[in-house]
């Protein structure tokens, strides 16, 4: 299921990235006491209660020639029209001002929710300020302060009420949802065409050409896939065109669709930053991860090239060291209908389910042979584990106290548990709680 998106928008200097880290609980945003710090849209996963959600930092709206006020209006404005939500921020210190109405002009046209939020209301004392926001047209104000947390909770749970309601998976369990990720002219829409068969995505040289995340059930040797291809995802700060704004946000979306996920990677020209950062977003949704680099026709090479090149993906991707590494052509078709073998295994893996007697024979004796060291005198004990949850495939291990399982030896106990069971292509999770 794809979660809700909430957008939080209004003029500069209103505190919108204060609020966006509080609600995220981490230092995301920049946050700065001059107006129009935020350049760019900021996205990050956050909770609140049993909702979880996407949720999207803006650049203040402000109406001016003054630098970047274009491309922040802009990317404001993408942010409306992606969110199911819109948080409208305004600063109870200040009052209704002029920029205020003009952005609420922009929101009266959206027909999307819009919560309004009066930040700076610091204590009980300046509720009062509160109510020459009613002439803003939004209902009523929540009197929220971002330094001090306050309101934030009545905040949400408004902004709740308004989530779309789930539908049903309209594919079946047994179908494998997976999705095509990378930067722009890797050719990840040339590979859906290649495993199709035909020319369905629109293929061209230009980066950039797919706008939207695309779905296109298919069926391969007795086994229904649905293949999700996305706008190729573009560093921060190079893409300026409206419509390709929206392209990080509707590739986190399918990568939340998906089960598996396709890293493609351009064997052109080699591996780049952007292409670490976009395989972590997959990486960190737990999905499964297969490393795909396209192209493979085109590049020079003898015996050796690929032994190196899988050499230099393992040394820049440490936290993928569990998928695997496939080298295509989407122009020659060379391996391309390999993919789909290797697709179904690792779905296969990343639902897989490990029975608790066979799992705690693994843990005993790996303890055996490698025993936990001691922190000052104490030593970790490891009483029981157990599998609590697939795709991916997770694990709690009750002990005498988490805080001695250090992260050193936690991840020999994954690599045991890897070289046990074929958990290839998909991340696992261990986690250490006392025993009650």
């Amino acid at each position: 299921m794809t979660k809700p998106v909430i957008a939080i928008v209004g003029r500069p200097n209103v505190g919108k990235s204060t609020i966006f880290n509080r609600i995220v609980g981490e230092r995301v945003s920049i946050v700065e006491d001059i107006p129009g710090v935020t350049r760019d849209r900021i996205y990050s996963s956050a909770d609140w209660l049993t909702h979880e959600f996407n949720i999207i930092d803006t650049g203040g709206i402000e109406i001016g020639d003054e630098p970047f006020l274009e491309q922040i209006r802009g990317q404001a404005e993408i942010a409306i029209r992606e969110a199911d939500v819109i948080i409208f921020m305004t600063n109870g210190r200040e009052g209704v001002t002029l920029a205020d109405e003009q952005v609420a002009k922009i929101l009266y046209k959206t027909k999307k929710p819009v919560v309004l939020a009066v930040n700076k209301v610091d204590n009980p004392d300046m509720r009062e300020m509160i109510y020459d926001f009613y002439s803003l047209g939004f209902g009523e104000p929540f009197p929220i302060s971002g330094s001090h947390g306050l309101g934030l909770g009545d905040l949400l749970d408004e902004c709740a009420k308004h989530f779309p309601k789930e539908d049903e998976d309209q594919y079946s369990e047994e179908t494998i949802k997976f999705s095509l990720i990378g930067r722009p002219n890797v050719g990840k829409s040339s590979l859906v065409n290649a495993f199709l068969g035909q020319d369905r995505v629109i293929v061209s040289d230009i980066a950039g050409t797919t706008r939207d995340a695309i779905d296109t059930p298919y069926t391969y040797d007795g086994q229904e896939y649905v293949i999700i291809d996305t706008a190729g995802m573009r560093k921060k700060g190079k893409v300026y065109e409206s419509t390709e704004k929206y392209s990080v946000l509707r590739a986190l979306r399918a990568i939340e669709r998906s089960d598996v996920v396709l890293v493609v990677l351009n064997g052109e020209e080699g591996i780049q930053e952007q292409d670490k950062k976009i395989a972590g977003y997959a990486h960190e949704a737990g999905k499964a991860v297969i490393i795909v680099v396209n192209k493979w026709d085109a590049v020079e090479k003898d015996e050796k090239t690929m032994n190196h090149y899988t050499q230099q993906i393992r040394e820049h991707f440490l936290y993928l060291h569990y998928a695997p590494i496939i080298f295509v052509s989407a122009k020659t078709k060379q391996r391309v209908h390999q993919i789909l073998s290797i697709v179904q295994r690792v779905s296969e893996n990343h639902a897989m389910r490990i029975q608790s007697s066979i799992l705690n024979e693994v843990i005993e004796d790996s303890v055996a042979r490698n025993p936990a060291p001691s922190d000052k005198g104490k030593r970790l004990r490891i009483y029981y584990t157990t599998q609590v949850a697939v795709k991916p495939p997770t694990f709690v291990t009750f002990v005498n106290d988490p805080e001695l399982m250090h992260f050193s030896y936690e991840r020999f106990l994954e690599n045991r548990i890897r070289e046990t069971f074929d958990f290839e292509g998909t991340p696992i999770r261990l986690i250490a709680r006392a025993r009650d």
